[in-house]
Parts: structure tokens; C-alpha cells; sequence
């Protein structure tokens, strides 16, 4: 896993040696500013150390008609992948062809109280519920970093913490807090609680968690390709998901920051923080919340070269439901087996991300929980009939 430990512990380790970066099978480019970046879990520990073709319209067929409630048919088609914008990260290059088969994708992100039917039908603990043990803490700190203290290992995730003046973009600690006792029940912390937030897209959620969560529904995670393609809404070679308009403050189209990140959110669009599923337009094949609200988990291992590297393989051609690599590299945190997440969260905002764009991608470490990551599923065609009603 990866969680935060005391101030004490990150003094004492401040001397240990830093990691030696698993070797992978072909150099990694370097690693471009995460978006809405977030430690893992236990990256505390670590630093202390240390042209296009039309993407098929909505369906409106048969397959369309007949699928799982709360779903959408997605038909399949040919799409450019990746961005050659100028604010374009270099994980999203090049733009290449791929090809993908159709599927069902959940309209909106997995709320609170389709979680809360999961985890009461089948007694699940989530990760950020879960008392990390001191092995899975050792997996992802530099070699000769001292163990933390028994009294440490507590339950927890991390919660945005907004500061209260400017400060340096470099760093994401400075508004990351690891609270004790955050999970999905309690988004802030003890005391806090989801009482009326049933529409709301649940967090805090690690991949194991969503994983479980997909499995016990009878769906999976969407790979990158899958996301993207739904996420472009049938548009051709656009910048964001509505189009090449600028995000509008005015008539906004999606689920940002509004004011000076990370310590002033004016709010301007009705919401300082996540919002219920469905308060934005929905793009063009009836989506909700694919730009901006929340980060969303995909099935597939994340790598910055993921692009490069399929492409090399595949002699140029056109990529046709490509999957991630078979192990994570995440130059930020190589200890830490990372999945690809997709989609930015309430906290992009220009001057820091532009994460709520299509092709914009990024690697979180898989056991880390956050305020601002969460999930939605898809389902092929031929597994429709199984989804748990």
C-alpha cells in the first residue's frame, strides 16, 4: 500500500538512501507534472528520502435499448487517441489510430448509494478501511528506511486540505492531508458523514476497492482506450469534451476550479467540491462527468510510454482494443504498482492542470484513496445479461 506517518518518523528517515527505480523493459520518457497529483499512501515515506477519423455516433438500436439499467451503449469505431495540444503532457503522445468494439459504460460515475448496496450485500472493507500492515508498507519505501512505529499503522485516507494562503505548485503535500479515520462513509474524516449525499459519486475508493465493486456487479473497469473513446462524446479531434470552447465560468460545462488553486475556490459553479452525479451537461453520447467531479480508475497499468511502446509493437498500425502494459512504471513513484486514472477532478485549474481534458492521463498508486478519485464500470454486449440488477 502507500499512508502517511508521523512528523517524527519522516525526520528519522530523512537520511535513508533513495530508491532504485525498477529497471524497465524499454526507457521510460521523463515524467511531466501529474495533474491534480496526489501522494500515495505512503509517499511521505518516499519523499522523505528522496489527423483523425469520426468516432461512430450513439447507438439507437436494438443493444441500446436492451441494456442494463443506468448504462449507455457505446458502438464501436476507429478514434485518434492522445492530444498534440500545446497542453498536451507527453504521456499523451503521439496521437495514433485505435480501434475499439462496443460496449455498455455506466451514464455516471458509481454514486454513494450504489456503493452502499455493495458493501451491505456483501460485508466489503475498503482499503482506506483497513489497518495497513508494516510489510505492505516496507514494499513501497526506499531500502534503509526505518519502520514506523506500531502506533502508526491506523486506518485512513487522504482528504484535500485547501491552505489558507498561496503557496508553490511544485509540492501537492501542501494541501494532501493523511486523516485518520477518512473513508467513503466519512469523506473528511471522523465526524464527518454522507447523510444526503446519496447521488454523489463515491471516493475514496482504492482500485482494489472499485475492482470489487465492478466483480460483485457483473461489470469491469473500462480500459484507457474504452475510456477515452466514450469520453471524446463523438466528437473529432477536439480539445476537451464539449468541443474546442474554453471552459466557461460563466455557463461552465464541467466540475473545476473556479478562483486560485489550491487555496481559493470561489465556488462560482454552485460547488467548492465534489457535486452530485448528473449537475453538468452530459457530452454527446449522454455521459455525465467525464471532465472534471472526479478521477476515475481504469482496468489498465499505467506507464508514461504506454503509447510509445504500443505503438512500436504494433509496427504503426492501427491498435485495436489495446490493453496497459503488463507491469506499472510511474517515474514519480517507482515502488508504487500504479493504474491509470482518467478524467481530472474539482481541483483542475489551468494555472496547475488541465486534467479534464479527453487524452490527459495519469498514474495513482492502486491501494492509495483519495477526496477525489472514483469510478465507473462498462460491460461488453455478450456480458450485458449478467450485470446484477
Amino acid at each position: 500500500m502507500s499512508c502517511l506517518l508521523p512528523a517524527l518518523l519522516i525526520v528519522l528517515q530523512s537520511a535513508a538512501p533513495a530508491p532504485a527505480a525498477p529497471a524497465p523493459a524499454a526507457p521510460a520518457p521523463a515524467a511531466t507534472p501529474e495533474c491534480c497529483a496526489a501522494p500515495s499512501r505512503f509517499a511521505h515515506l518516499v519523499q522523505a528520502a528522496a489527423a483523425t477519423q469520426p468516432v461512430a455516433p450513439e447507438a439507437t438500436g436494438l443493444a441500446a435499448a436492451l441494456g442494463p439499467a443506468g448504462m449507455r451503449w457505446i458502438e464501436g469505431g476507429t478514434y485518434q487517441r492522445g492530444s498534440e495540444f500545446p497542453d498536451a503532457r507527453l504521456e499523451e503522445r503521439p496521437v495514433h489510430a485505435v480501434r475499439v468494439d462496443g460496449f455498455f459504460m455506466d451514464v455516471t460515475e458509481v454514486t454513494n448509494a450504489q456503493f452502499r448496496a455493495f458493501v451491505e450485500a456483501t460485508g466489503y472493507v475498503t482499503t482506506a478501511e483497513r489497518v495497513p500492515t508494516l510489510e505492505e508498507i516496507m514494499k513501497q519505501v526506499p531500502p534503509g528506511t526505518p519502520p514506523p512505529p506500531a502506533e502508526a499503522l491506523v486506518a485512513g485516507s487522504l482528504v484535500f486540505t485547501p491552505p489558507p494562503q498561496p503557496v508553490p505548485l511544485h509540492n501537492p503535500a501542501a494541501w494532501w492531508r493523511w486523516v485518520p479515520g477518512a473513508d467513503w462513509r466519512h469523506p473528511q474524516g471522523p465526524g464527518s458523514s454522507i447523510d444526503g449525499m446519496d447521488d454523489y459519486p463515491v471516493v475514496h475508493v482504492s482500485w482494489y476497492d472499485a475492482a470489487a465493486y465492478a466483480e460483485w456487479s457483473g461489470k469491469r473497469l473500462p480500459t484507457e482506450a474504452e475510456w477515452e473513446y466514450a469520453a471524446r462524446g463523438g466528437l473529432v479531434g477536439k480539445h476537451y469534451g464539449w468541443g474546442d470552447a474554453p471552459y466557461s465560468e460563466e455557463s461552465p460545462q464541467a466540475n473545476i476550479w473556479q478562483g486560485r488553486f489550491p487555496n481559493a475556490n470561489s465556488g462560482k459553479d454552485g460547488y467548492v467540491g465534489l457535486a452530485p452525479v448528473k449537475s453538468f451537461p452530459p457530452n454527446g453520447l449522454g455521459l455525465y462527468d467525464l471532465s472534471g467531479n472526479a478521477w476515475e480508475w481504469t482496468a489498465d497499468w499505467y506507464r508514461p510510454d504506454t503509447y510509445v511502446r504500443q505503438l512500436r509493437a504494433s509496427e504503426g498500425g492501427v491498435l485495436v482494443n489495446p490493453r496497459g502494459p503488463e507491469r506499472s512504471y510511474n517515474p514519480r513513484e517507482p515502488l508504487a504498482p500504479s493504474r491509470a486514472t482518467r478524467g481530472g477532478s474539482f481541483l483542475c485549474h489551468d494555472s496547475y492542470c488541465s486534467a479534464y481534458r479527453p487524452s490527459a492521463r495519469q498514474g495513482t498508486a492502486v491501494d492509495t484513496s483519495l477526496s477525489h478519485t472514483s469510478f465507473r464500470c462498462v460491460v461488453s454486449k455478450e456480458q450485458a445479461t449478467k450485470v446484477r440488477k
